[in-house]
């Protein structure tokens, strides 16, 4: 794999120029595809390096989304400072390819970390508000704090020789919650698992668009991606500890999904709506059988592209009308029509409707949830008839009603705009027309 870290090491070396970065990063995708398909097993690349079917698919994400985010984030070009935001795209790829193909845990561990420092430094300096100090200080407290467990427990699981993350350890039959708990505490924080995601809305509202796609498109699923690997090295929760983080989690979800509807915020009500659907990809490797593993990793991929789309069409409603409550952006069916069918699109697959790969994802994690508790039936139901409310309800808010007079009438449906959302979608409906790419894992 050093044949894609080592591109993207030189281009860090040499000025990046904007266009250049961004084109250089596309042309990546294709060569990157066909290296890690190569081979369809665990294969080693050196003492450190490992790929798999699933560090394959998130590697591919990670390659597909960051050329993106510069094609979102055309304001910050005529930016003194866009070198230096280059430098930090290129860096948080660069860690994030890293950590997806990493196997030792202490190096894993250095990744998810380092995977902050970019992350802080798009959002302090290039965010919108002042509220972006608040907003840094909410997600490296939350995270470094978290993360200490994980570190103890990592020291704990070298100390019995367990450090590679890629091959199966059979762990013992006795399970112990407290083990678990330490090692999933900092990835629970990252999914974010309800009563640890107040980071989260903070974060996506102040953070500029880049910020947004990188942490809704890939970021979080360092903390799906870490929960199911670290599940083949350590013993299970426990049954009963296994039913109260259950009900946390999807209750959790439940509440969230409530909140969105009430939401005025657009990249709030996106923010929260991440909450929810991250919460049914925990609850899918708690239920600790292939069908939830296999419905989990389906969620990362189709959430990642889905919120991705979201929050650029966000931001395009922004520099329109210098506004992100819905009340501001209404009208865009008579504005921009096509961007009315995109956003039509968007909420569509938000609610899990076909063919996107969100229904996929939902028909298979919503069963392991339901043979885990039948319980469980009451909240993920409430939960997927909320989420195609507030989905309705943002469509309908923004592109039907009277159209603003503030908003800027020069600001029409450009390419680029249409290329980079369509970018997105066209994905999420090849993953669900080609299942394999998920269940070959």
């Amino acid at each position: 794999m050093l044949k894609l870290i080592t591109p993207f090491v030189l281009l860090l070396i040499y000025k990046p120029e904007w266009n250049k970065t961004m084109l250089f990063m596309s042309w990546m995708v294709m060569p990157a595809t066909l290296i890690v398909y190569c081979s369809q097993s665990s294969t080693p690349i050196n003492m450190m390096l490992f790929t798999d079917q699933m560090s394959n698919m998130l590697v591919i994400l990670t390659l597909w989304i960051m050329p993106l985010v510069l094609a979102a984030s055309q304001n910050i070009m005529i930016n003194k400072y866009q070198s230096k935001f280059t430098i930090n795209i290129i860096s948080l790829t660069l860690i994030l390819i890293t950590a997806f193909m990493v196997s030792d845990l202490f190096s894993f561990y250095i990744m998810f970390e380092a995977s902050l420092i970019p992350t802080l430094f798009i959002i302090m300096k290039w965010g919108y508000q002042p509220e972006r100090l608040q907003a840094g200080l909410y997600l490296m407290m939350y995270t470094i704090t978290a993360s200490l467990p994980l570190l103890m427990g990592i020291a704990f699981q070298y100390n019995k020789s367990i450090s590679n993350m890629f091959f199966t350890m059979y762990p013992s039959s006795n399970s112990i919650s407290v083990m678990w708990l330490m090692m999933n505490l900092a990835f629970m924080v990252k999914l974010p698992l309800f009563l640890f995601h107040l980071w989260l809305p903070k974060a996506h509202v102040e953070a500029p668009v880049a910020g947004s796609m990188i942490l809704a498109a890939v970021l979080l699923k360092l903390g799906g991606y870490g929960m199911l690997r670290v599940m083949y090295m350590i013993s299970p929760v426990s049954h009963s500890m296994k039913y109260y983080l259950l009900g946390l989690t999807l209750w959790g979800g439940m509440i969230t999904s409530l909140i969105c509807v009430r939401q005025q915020d657009l990249k709030s009500l996106i923010a929260y709506s991440s909450v929810g659907h991250m919460s049914l990809v925990m609850a899918g490797v708690l239920s600790n059988i292939q069908w939830g593993i296999w419905g989990a990793i389906s969620m990362m991929i189709a959430h990642g592209l889905l919120s991705s789309a979201l929050f650029a069409s966000a931001d395009m409603a922004y520099s329109m009308s210098n506004s992100r409550s819905l009340l501001m952006n209404k009208g865009i069916n008579i504005l921009m029509p096509t961007m009315s069918m995109l956003w039509f699109i968007m909420s569509a697959a938000n609610m899990a409707a076909p063919p996107s790969a969100n229904l996929m994802a939902e028909i298979m994690l919503i069963t392991c949830s339901t043979i885990t508790s039948k319980l469980m039936i009451i909240p993920v139901g409430i939960m997927s008839f909320v989420a195609a409310a507030y989905s309705l309800t943002m469509y309908v808010s923004m592109n039907h009603g009277p159209l603003n007079q503030l908003i800027n009438p020069s600001m029409i449906m450009i390419p680029r705009n249409f290329m980079v959302i369509m970018s997105h979608i066209i994905p999420v409906v090849l993953v669900m027309l080609m299942p394999t790419l998920i269940t070959i894992y």
